[in-house]
């Protein structure tokens, strides 16, 4: 980084810029790489806002936004210095989201074939469907015997209304 640039940040700036180095992001893990992506992009914000609106109230007076720029340059200098880290810290976030999601993905992998049954085993255990040919099975008295001889007889009213016509 241009050492002009870094000269616009004050002392809290520096240090907030500093923590994006490669070596002070290296112990971090996804969740602290993840706030202080946050905390660079408010940075950010902050200064690309304070440059547009300050360079959008010398456009009257100067005549163009080009020639108002001269006069802000500062800001712009501190929005491309915090560009730049937010970018570094995108990256390193990115390669540590990509890690997490391989891990993810195998552990559940893993999870998914230690639970897996195959042949009569799965068979033998698996409940009626009440398919084709065959009776729920209702271990409740909640309605479920009358609820199916309700469906049955509406689907014979049905039917029977079809046959008339």
């Amino acid at each position: 980084m241009d050492k002009r640039l870094l000269a616009q940040l004050n002392d809290a700036d520096v240090m907030l810029w500093r923590e994006t180095e490669r070596d002070a992001m290296a112990p971090l893990d996804e969740d602290g790489v993840s706030e202080l992506h946050n905390r660079i992009r408010r940075a950010r914000d902050k200064y690309t806002g304070q440059y547009r609106r300050e360079a959008s109230a010398r456009v009257a007076e100067t005549g163009g936004r080009g020639k108002a720029r001269a006069a802000n340059s500062r800001n712009a200098a501190r929005a491309e210095v915090f560009e730049e880290a937010l970018n570094r810290v995108s990256r390193r976030l990115a390669v540590l989201s990509r890690q997490s999601a391989a891990d993810l993905r195998t552990e559940r992998l893993a999870a998914a074939k230690a639970n897996r049954t195959v042949g009569p085993a799965r068979a033998a255990t698996k409940e009626p469907s009440g398919g084709q040919g065959q009776a729920r099975v209702h271990r409740q008295t909640t309605g479920g015997q009358k609820r199916d001889a309700s469906t049955r007889s509406a689907g014979a009213r049905r039917q029977a209304g079809r046959d008339a016509r």
